[in-house]
């Protein structure tokens, strides 16, 4: 079912590492030629390509493209007791947690009548896009929009895919969700079109182009937001989910296959691995994965995602090994289940989010930790966050100078300028002692 890389005995280099960690075999750049098509037809053709595009893709044609505020308000109204109040929960502890992501403004004398002021300001626009295929996953409507909203973005426009089973309309949960942020900007339309549309803008539905995208898809969505990057900010491309265990003999194998299969369960190209320094551990996990994998509801996909070449579980010699492996991969979600996880953890340096020991499963950052969903994927954890409120806001840098401490520089900034064969820059602080 799934595969085994054993690297003991061997000191692999960093760059062996990075050859060695299981991947899709199927990347962004490969769907980026298709996600680019998508993205020109939207802009060519509008709301026609857009409505085309659910059709083919989500086998339904939505009478309406922008969801009405009725309807956002109908489906609050709509939502179980039960779910309506883990939502809020989940929003409220996210908020919570986001809240320590910003900064007040700072302010640095250089010299005497000379200040540097670093400030955050929000972006003006903001579009989120929430999944819909698979899974429709209301919660991330919380993950996107609260960092959004504590950042202090005031126009916000989200995107979510047309649900054949809902008539073309945006699934309900994920429509109440968004009402009980205050949401009011809704459309019904998924993958790559979606992200040109709210890149470029569609005036025939009134949507507006944004400045930033962020939110997890699948891999065409991906490939559309490396596509538009430079017309608007992204987060990251967040793409198929991974989960990364480093585990050692003493953590319970009942506890990671279920773990593997939580996030096994999201799609066939889900990325599942364990890497541990204990062999008796990664076969008892195999058996409980074999026993518990038909029981599961998604059987089928789980089966897929585990004996696909993203999934595998590794042998190490130590749990140093386990770390460089780990940083090596730069996984999306990593857990720590072994006798020291702090020990471990200093090692780490590449993760989306890190949950530590046997009660914080992936599964509790997925809704209701206060941590933040929505995660680099396929090695970008090495150099790019989570989604935050930091997302949202540009650092800009404010200069003060008097006429005094001008003076006291203006000598130097002649040398450079002269050095640079800039001479006007010279001249331009020359001129205010003439």
């Amino acid at each position: 079912m799934i595969a085994t890389i054993d690297l003991r005995g061997s000191r692999p280099t960093r760059a062996d590492f990075e050859r060695l960690v299981p991947r899709p075999e199927v990347d962004v750049s490969v769907a980026a030629r298709s996600a680019a098509e998508l993205i020109d037809a939207v802009r060519a053709g509008g709301a026609a390509a857009l409505a085309d595009q659910a059709e083919r893709f989500d086998g339904v044609r939505p009478q309406e493209l922008r969801v009405s505020s009725a309807a956002i308000r109908a489906a609050v109204d709509a939502l179980e007791p039960g779910v309506r109040a883990a939502l809020e929960e989940s929003i409220e502890r996210v908020r919570r947690a986001t809240r320590a992501q910003l900064h007040d403004p700072v302010t640095t004398e250089i010299a005497p009548g000379a200040r540097i002021q670093q400030r955050w300001q929000p972006i003006e626009r903001a579009g989120l896009y929430v999944p819909g295929g698979k899974a429709p996953l209301a919660s991330s409507v919380v993950m996107n929009a609260v960092p959004a909203q504590v950042a202090g973005v005031e126009s916000i426009a989200l995107a979510s895919p047309p649900q054949r089973a809902h008539g073309g309309a945006v699934h309900p949960t994920i429509l109440g969700a968004a009402g009980l942020l205050g949401i009011d900007e809704v459309y019904a339309i998924g993958g790559a079109g979606a992200i040109g549309a709210l890149a470029f803008g569609v005036p025939d539905i009134g949507l507006q182009p944004v400045h930033v995208i962020t939110g997890p898809g699948n891999i065409y969505v991906a490939a559309a937001k490396r596509i538009v990057r430079g017309q608007v900010g992204i987060d990251s491309e967040a793409g198929t989910t991974e989960i990364l265990v480093i585990a050692d003999a003493s953590a319970d194998a009942r506890l990671i296959a279920a773990d593997l299969i939580s996030q096994a369960e999201h799609d066939e190209a889900a990325a599942a691995v364990l890497v541990t320094d204990a062999a008796e551990l990664a076969e008892r996990v195999r058996r409980e994965l074999a026993d518990a994998v038909p029981g599961t509801r998604h059987a089928e996909r789980v089966g897929i995602a585990l004996g696909g070449p993203q999934s595998a579980i590794v042998l190490v010699d130590d749990l140093t090994d386990a770390a460089a492996f780990s940083n090596a991969y730069g996984p999306e979600h990593l857990e720590l289940q072994a006798s020291d996880p702090d020990a471990v953890l200093s090692l780490i340096t590449n993760a989306g989010a890190i949950f530590i020991g046997p009660d914080a499963p992936v599964s509790l950052g997925d809704y209701l930790a206060g941590s933040n969903h929505v995660l680099p994927t396929g090695g970008q954890s090495r150099f790019s966050a989570g989604l935050g409120a930091y997302a949202f806001l540009r650092p800009q840098q404010i200069i003060r100078y008097d006429h005094d401490a001008l003076g006291d520089v203006a000598t130097r900034i002649q040398a450079l300028a002269q050095a640079e064969d800039l001479p006007a820059h010279g001249e331009a602080v020359v001129a205010r002692f003439a």
